[in-house]
């Protein structure tokens, strides 16, 4: 069994905003692999559906962005889970817009939602998926940037990369994060 998390901040008013994108790739996956209605559960929304015969857990955690560990450590405590078998999506600014970029392990970058989750699990050795956002325009608080809504550019930029971060999970899922990496950090660009 996988978890797959999608991070965001829940409610109408953060939809289509850049620090949701998480969320959006776990809608898009959901929906793709046709997956169960979600139930409410570990203060978050959790779906079941089946990858190349895995059964796969999508968490979208409804804590807020930087209260998501707390969310992850509940479901990863209720299933047994090892932090091996946990995929996060979720923004990076650092990346740029559309930039889909696969990580092993590693820091969380200044990404409030992983510091949580490395604080909550006492580890960085879970795989992270970062989809980029770019950096905010001179002048722009990073907060009022990342709770800020996709232009219909950037939308369609990050279309794509929707479509190219569930395929990157998939491949995760079947094949594991190191044949994941090889496959779609390079497609990316990265």
């Amino acid at each position: 069994m996988k978890l797959v998390v999608g991070l965001g901040n829940p409610g109408r008013k953060y939809d289509q905003t850049r620090h949701n994108i998480g969320f959006m790739v776990a809608d898009a996956l959901v929906r793709r692999y046709v997956g169960s209605p979600p139930t409410t559960k570990f203060e978050g929304e959790i779906s079941e559906c089946r990858i190349e015969n895995e059964k796969v857990l999508v968490l979208c955690p409804h804590t807020y962005m930087n209260a998501s560990g707390q969310s992850v450590r509940k479901a990863m405590d209720f299933y047994k889970l090892s932090p091996e078998d946990i995929l996060v999506i979720c923004d990076d600014l650092n990346l740029e817009t559309g930039r889909v970029r696969l990580r092993r392990s590693g820091s969380a970058g200044g990404q409030k939602g992983l510091v949580d989750i490395i604080r909550h699990l006492g580890s960085e050795q879970w795989a992270r998926l970062k989809i980029g956002i770019g950096r905010p325009p001179a002048k722009w608080q990073v907060s009022d940037y990342v709770l800020g809504k996709f232009d219909k550019t950037e939308l369609e930029e990050m279309e794509h990369a929707i479509v190219h971060s569930c395929d990157a999970t998939a491949c995760w899922v079947a094949n594991g994060v190191t044949e994941a990496m090889n496959r779609y950090n390079a497609a990316s660009g990265t």
